[in-house]
């Protein structure tokens, strides 16, 4: 394939994703007034609640069965890489540029996870559309490549939901209190010969949903009379009971399970359950009705959340704008360094032998690597009421570099692989 067709392939998903954006924009406008602020915030719970848990569940059930699942499972592990890779990343910009505090979990989230939803879906379709596509035969091509590329958007799915949200979550409280944990040892008279008592007490505040400060004494005793001896093995574990008790009323664990993750584990089981898969997928399946449904509300994902991202940029322009050094960063760690990375981890991966030799796998791969930031981290920061213009304009900013530099990077991938 030319050089020059391989730039216009990977350069139309980029264009889809800034039109759309434009558009949300032009409907936000006060002339037009489509996206008010109430239908935004009607909008993003939509997004939430309903078309990303439709899209993760159809996405899974549609294209996942065991036997894949097995051979693709260098996927899963590849994408989590990514994330853990960008969040390091991202802690050493935040550090090095001074993010605010209200903007670090904005930051953290926009290195850590990608766009790896639509945009692998629209390059990979692209490219095996076209005739004379270096992946071999189309129909092959476009089969195999949709496998990957829904299994990427299930991931992403869940990661969205449940890493980048709460990284967002964390950062949005406002009032915050930094932990504070003090050390107050206080000793018991040592008048007694046969009773020796040191008395410990640990303060640790704690900040509960409601921003208020609860305060937890947790009291330790080390008490030796006559042969009865309480070691510091009992000491530790007592602490390590308290603790884990504490955290688990501290966090609220329905958080950690947001309705993509659900609608992902449900789309999971119906994919490599046989007796599942054969009722609900498939056009001679007796309920495949209900997948079509599915699916067609799934459909909406994509394009709304990258429209509520356009309707927010207006907002972003007029308010607070972000440093040049953030924007850079982020620029830096999405477009360069995860790409040079995922190369290594890729080609290092086929030199061991640990992933097959299929040159559309391993594109799909290296691709994970070289997206910009997921849109949906703007819906997180809709719907908590923090960071929305300065989302919009991250968006604006890594989507318009990410138009030249994803079309470089796959020419290069393509000339790697094959």
């Amino acid at each position: 394939m030319e050089i020059l067709k391989l730039f216009v392939i990977a350069l139309m998903p980029n264009l889809k994703v800034l039109l759309l954006t434009v558009l949300g924009s032009l409907l936000a406008m006060n002339r037009f007034n489509i996206l008010s602020e109430s239908a935004i915030k009607n909008m993003n719970t939509m997004v939430y609640f309903v078309f990303s848990p439709a899209l993760a569940c159809s996405s899974l059930a549609s294209t996942i069965t065991l036997r894949s699942l097995i051979a693709l499972w260098f996927m899963p592990f590849c994408i989590v890489l990514t994330v853990v890779v960008g969040t390091s990343l991202g802690w050493l910009l935040v550090k090095i540029t001074r993010v605010p505090y209200h903007l670090r979990g904005l930051v953290l989230a926009c290195c850590a996870v990608g766009n790896l939803g639509n945009l692998p879906l629209m390059v990979v379709e692209a490219i095996c559309k076209e005739k004379s596509n270096p992946f071999g035969d189309e129909n092959l091509c476009y089969k195999n490549g949709m496998a990957y590329a829904s299994l990427s958007l299930a991931l992403a799915s869940i990661l969205v939901w449940s890493f980048a949200y709460n990284i967002v979550r964390m950062y949005s409280t406002k009032n915050i209190s930094n932990e504070k944990v003090t050390e107050n040892p206080t000793f018991a008279s040592e008048s007694d010969a046969e009773t020796l008592s040191k008395v410990s007490t640990q303060t640790m505040a704690i900040e509960t949903d409601d921003n208020s400060v609860d305060l937890h004494e947790i009291e330790t005793y080390v008490v030796q009379h006559g042969n009865k001896k309480i070691t510091i093995f009992n000491i530790l574990e007592e602490k390590l009971r308290k603790y884990v008790k504490m955290l688990c009323k501290w966090s609220n664990l329905k958080k950690l399970f947001p309705p993509t993750l659900i609608g992902a584990l449900v789309g999971l089981l119906i994919g490599v359950v046989p007796q599942f898969r054969h009722l609900l997928v498939g056009g001679s399946a007796p309920l495949y009705v209900i997948q079509d449904s599915i699916i067609m509300i799934g459909n909406a994902c994509l394009p709304t959340s990258t429209m509520l991202v356009g309707a927010n940029l207006l907002e972003g322009l007029k308010g607070e704008r972000v440093k040049f050094s953030v924007l850079f960063g982020i620029i830096v760690v999405r477009n360069i360094a995860l790409p040079v990375i995922g190369v290594a981890i890729v080609e290092g991966a086929v030199h061991f032998g640990i992933i097959h030799h299929d040159p559309l796998y391993q594109f799909v791969l290296l691709l994970q690597f070289a997206l910009p930031p997921a849109v949906a981290i703007s819906t997180s920061t809709q719907l908590f009421e923090n960071g929305k213009g300065e989302c919009s304009i991250i968006m604006l900013a890594t989507y318009s570099f990410a138009a030249v530099s994803l079309t470089l990077w796959c020419t290069f991938f393509i000339w790697l692989v094959l």
